[in-house]
């Protein structure tokens, strides 16, 4: 898929950049972390023997260990509390959950302990604390193995939230993030992990706040993450065919949420279309919505428009599970109802 940043587009016009699948990358990140850092440990269901349910961490038990790369139960709660434990005990834990639905069965661990230690404790006590999590639709998983609910996390004070959509940023995203002394939750979008595109081997960790611009456009801004980057670029190209010209803004972090770069976008532009594979009541595209009516109302042609995921659970049948999350057509369509006939 189309990825790049202006920035990156210099650097592959430079040098032929290796490439590599978004699953290859994490484990190639995951690996470098646990060479290069005594601390760092893995747990969670199955990352060791069996190499993880989406065979992220395959290979990594082999090379080094059970002390590194360890199996829990089938209890979220009890090892993401383990994991908060070792975080203040010194240690640097990358915590798997599955999925973002049995996240759920954690929340408590994570909303009311590793978001609030750092405040509730004056400033004393850091959860230097990982936690990766599968998210999104796309797979005939039905509800309870589907959905994105990524916005939850990001209304916490005291959570980072990322989520890279590309596989240079899965490979350089996790060093910056096992840097931080806050907890960090990485959002890896299933349909991502056979996906391949250019990772540069010795870029270094990345900028995790930062917006990144995939492609520049001067009629609209459409504003996207994880899974939907790469159908708003595909929407981009099937636009530009069309005579409009779109810039699309992979979001990255969503907590803190980048509205400079949305607002210097939106400076070039007049227009904005959120996606968002999110639900639309309360959900993530409506505080991106807000926040760019408050910074840029003068600068608005148009209204805020936002695309999410119908309001159901997400189905099992597949015609269903495709009607019921955005889709590059749909994404398209949207577009064409901001903008206008140009």
């Amino acid at each position: 898929m189309s990825s790049l940043d202006a920035d990156t587009d210099e650097r592959i016009d430079a040098e032929v950049v290796p490439s590599m699948t978004y699953r290859e990358a994490m484990r190639e990140a995951l690996r470098d972390a646990l060479a290069t850092d005594d601390r760092v440990f893995i747990m969670g269901e199955d990352v060791a023997d069996y190499g993880g349910t989406y065979a992220v961490t395959k290979g990594l038990y082999e090379e080094f260990g059970r002390d590194r790369v360890r199996n829990t139960p089938l209890s979220e709660s009890g090892f993401v509390g383990a994991g908060i434990g070792a975080a203040l005990g010194g240690l640097r834990p990358i915590v798997e959950i599955m999925t973002v639905n049995f996240s759920l069965l954690a929340l408590d661990q994570v909303v009311n302990t590793a978001a609030t230690l750092l405040h509730m404790s004056g400033g004393q006590l850091n959860v230097p604390l990982v936690i990766r999590t599968t998210t999104g639709a796309g797979r005939q998983l039905a509800a309870q193995h589907s959905h994105s609910l990524e916005g939850w996390f990001a209304h916490v004070p005291g959570l980072k939230v990322v989520a890279p959509a590309t596989p240079e940023d899965a490979r350089w995203m996790l060093p910056t993030a096992l840097a931080d002394p806050n907890p960090v939750i990485i959002f890896e979008h299933a349909t991502l992990y056979n996906e391949s595109g250019p990772v540069d081997p010795v870029l270094g960790p990345v900028d995790i706040d930062r917006a990144a611009v995939r492609r520049h456009g001067s009629d609209l801004t459409i504003v996207a993450s994880a899974g939907m980057v790469s159908k708003a670029l595909a929407a981009a190209d099937l636009l530009s065919a069309a005579g409009m010209s779109a810039e699309v803004i992979d979001l990255r972090s969503l907590r803190p949420l980048d509205f400079d770069t949305m607002a210097a976008s939106l400076a070039r532009t007049s227009r904005a279309l959120v996606v968002d594979e999110g639900w639309r009541t309360g959900g993530l595209s409506a505080e991106i919505s807000a926040g760019l009516t408050e910074r840029c109302f003068w600068s608005l042609d148009a209204p805020i428009a936002r695309l999410a995921s119908a309001e159901v659970p997400i189905p099992y049948a597949k015609h269903l599970e495709t009607a019921a999350i955005p889709q590059i057509e749909d994404i398209v369509a949207a577009a064409h109802d901001l903008v206008g006939d140009r």
